[in-house]
């Protein structure tokens, strides 16, 4: 199994690269900015400048580099730089990374694999939302439990998300939308002996979308 650990800058630790190195775990951590990592890609710098006012849009220049701190680095290690002008100033970033270039060119790496770092994060937002954010019980196998409904919670909304809103507007809204807007709302449910009727009220907006998910889910 291939392991890729991704990380924000504050994981960029010698000791940490040097441990994933070791154990042939591949990496790909933010790297915070500096004066001396800013002059290296000034020629790309330059160039997205010169983009951004052609155009009048933000401009990325994508380059790479071998690299090496003064002391606290054991040995030099390739970094991914994205020059980004954008209206009003310069927008760079870095990441150090252990992957090869011939896999993962410098513009994939930094859009396709980092920068997905960020909608992960929103997943762990979503789980927040549904009850996760508050684990203040006194003992740690309550809170554990707590976070284990919210879990299910959440993989239950993942999935009415995928099979049940796909080809429509919510097919990528969070599941706390989901929740409070199309399921959280006041209706007469009757059970028969062969069907349960859910009765909506006339002026709940959502009703298409409700009827749409049933569908679905029923295929």
């Amino acid at each position: 199994m291939k392991i890729i650990l991704r990380a924000d800058s504050g994981f960029c630790r010698e000791s940490l690269m040097s441990w994933c190195e070791a154990n042939q775990v591949e990496y790909v951590f933010g790297f915070a900015r500096n004066e001396r990592l800013r002059r290296i890609i000034d020629p790309q710098m330059q160039q997205a400048a010169a983009l951004h006012r052609a155009s009048g849009q933000a401009a990325r220049v994508f380059t790479e580099f071998t690299y090496e701190t003064n002391t606290s680095w054991s040995r030099p290690r390739r970094v991914v730089a994205k020059a980004e002008q954008i209206e009003g100033k310069e927008n760079p970033r870095y990441v150090v990374t252990s992957l090869e270039a011939a896999s993962w060119p410098a513009q994939k790496l930094y859009e396709q694999l980092y920068c997905a770092r960020g909608d992960m994060e929103n997943r762990i937002k979503e789980q927040y939302s549904l009850f996760a954010g508050r684990v203040s019980a006194a003992t740690m196998r309550a809170n554990q439990l707590r976070l284990y409904l919210s879990a299910a919670a959440y993989v239950l909304l993942s999935a009415f998300r995928r099979l049940a809103l796909t080809g429509t507007t919510w097919a990528r809204a969070q599941c706390e939308t989901i929740r409070a807007q199309l399921l959280r709302i006041g209706a007469q449910v009757r059970i028969t002996a062969r069907k349960v009727w859910i009765s909506i009220a006339s002026s709940y907006p959502h009703w298409r979308i409700f009827a749409h998910a049933h569908q679905q889910l029923r295929c």
